[in-house]
């Protein structure tokens, strides 16, 4: 891996957060007390992140926090013309800071260039701002509050995986589940769309005698799965709709809801013109399963052996999944995740080998790697003074990594996407994925992670990869 090169000052970009923090200063003393408090939050931030970046290239999240709240902000109190003035500015600094994150972007061995076209810098702005906005609502409260206890379950449960030959054998650490054929379907609506909401009991449990298994029982909303169906043409679960191709779709992080699920993965396109079933699991802690405020809270941060637990049930409910398409007679099972869904994809290839195709899109694929990447850094370092640094998660998360895990559909039928400007998964975690999996088919688009959708070839690789496979005719 080659950095480009580092140069402390006279970079460009950050005049733009600059002068866009002293606009914004400058408007706010003209009009009154209440205007100055308000304009000097985004101000000053913008301002600060300006001259830190400008000086020394720092965390991006320091760089988007002011842009974010400045666009926010601009139309509490500064009338249309000024707002305009405002969020123009704010625009500008955020697309300059996307420019200086391409500029000083590591070159990734078998990752294309993503160029620094001005779609591509904002694209980037959008990723950092909504990786400063995760960091913000969902922080790593467990290593803050009790990360003694936190690092004791790590050792513990490393000893434990070892003396079991779990870590040498990652497959043999997941129970098999029984098959699925118990549920209460409903029908149900969202915004005029019609789909059915499907319910059962997940079942999964933490191996007897395994650290963090009774904290993860005691979350209540886990242990009820959910999943929104959504049948060809609308039709009722009667129908002989059932035996037709079925597309099971795995949302990210912080979704699980129907209206966001359903933006993500456009039934309009999947259901309607291809005519598959579709089926969209709701993943552990998310949506009607989350344990706390924010859909996804616990699954990437705190508790480290809670995200082995819920990535375990991930596995486990998803392969329940599978069983009852199956029941429903489908002709084809194929599955496409996004992001954490990417990673969720992964995961079930390494135990459903009659799958006819999987679909990781823009994949996380190593959560011990992203945490010391985007990690709060006072977190991370309260973590490796009490002994449990990036090798020791290394360690514990192999028995639910998919670099680890072998998958098990064939080669042809394994197909990969991933963004070469994409900052909340970074490009070389889409590609190791890609080189664990033998090097399939793959699309590489020059964009960012939530913005997929706007690049067509992407949704053209897609239709290549369910007519390859026999999904559609």
């Amino acid at each position: 891996m080659q950095q480009h090169e580092q140069r402390p000052i006279w970079r460009r970009e950050p005049l733009w957060l600059i002068a866009a923090g002293l606009l914004w200063l400058e408007f706010g003393t003209g009009g009154g007390w209440v205007a100055l408090v308000l304009a000097s939050v985004p101000g000053l931030l913008m301002l600060g992140a300006g001259v830190s970046s400008w000086l020394w290239p720092g965390d991006p999240r320091e760089r988007h926090l002011g842009v974010v709240i400045g666009l926010l902000f601009a139309w509490s109190w500064a009338g249309f013309t000024g707002a305009l003035g405002l969020v123009a500015a704010s625009v500008m600094a955020g697309g300059a800071v996307g420019y200086l994150t391409l500029r000083i972007q590591a070159d990734e061995d078998e990752v294309p260039n993503p160029g620094r076209a001005l779609r591509t810098a904002f694209e980037v702005t959008l990723d950092e701002a909504i990786l400063a906005q995760m960091t913000l609502i969902a922080p790593a409260r467990a290593l803050k509050t009790d990360g003694e206890r936190v690092v004791a379950e790590v050792h513990e449960a490393l000893a434990l995986y070892r003396d079991r030959g779990w870590l040498e054998k990652p497959s043999s650490y997941h129970q098999t589940p029984p098959t699925l054929d118990r549920v209460d379907l409903r029908p149900a609506r969202v915004r005029g769309l019609a789909y059915e909401h499907l319910r059962f009991e997940s079942g999964y449990e933490p191996h007897e005698g395994e650290p963090g298994r009774d904290r993860y029982l005691s979350y209540v909303p886990p242990r009820t799965a959910h999943a929104w169906v959504m049948r060809r043409n609308g039709v009722a679960a009667t129908s002989a709709s059932a035996e037709q191709p079925w597309l099971i779709c795995i949302h990210g992080y912080q979704m699980g809801m129907p209206l966001v699920d359903f933006g993500a993965f456009r039934p309009e396109w999947l259901q309607r013109k291809l005519g598959l079933n579709l089926i969209l699991p709701v993943l552990p802690l998310h949506g009607p399963r989350k344990i706390r405020r924010v859909s996804g809270d616990g699954m990437l941060s705190g508790d480290l052996l809670d995200t082995v637990h819920a990535l375990a049930q991930t596995a486990w409910d998803l392969r329940r999944i599978v069983s009852w398409v199956r029941a429903q007679g489908a002709t084809q099972i194929g599955v496409f995740g996004l992001s954490l869904g990417g990673y969720s994809t992964a995961l079930l290839a390494a135990f459903e080998r009659d799958l006819d195709c999987a679909i990781a899109g823009i994949p996380a694929t190593d959560f011990a790697r992203l945490s010391w990447r985007h990690g709060p850094p006072d977190s991370l370092r309260v973590a490796e003074e009490l002994g449990v640094g990036l090798n020791e998660t290394l360690d514990l998360k192999r028995v639910i990594s998919p670099l680890v895990l072998e998958p098990q559909i064939p080669h042809a039928r394994r197909y990969i996407f991933g963004g070469s400007a994409d900052q909340l998964v970074p490009p070389d975690q889409v590609r190791d994925l890609w080189r664990h999996w033998e090097r399939p088919k793959m699309h590489w688009y020059p964009g960012a992670h939530v913005t997929f959708g706007m690049h067509p070839p992407v949704r053209r690789f897609i239709d290549d990869a369910l007519r390859e496979s026999g999904l559609v005719s």
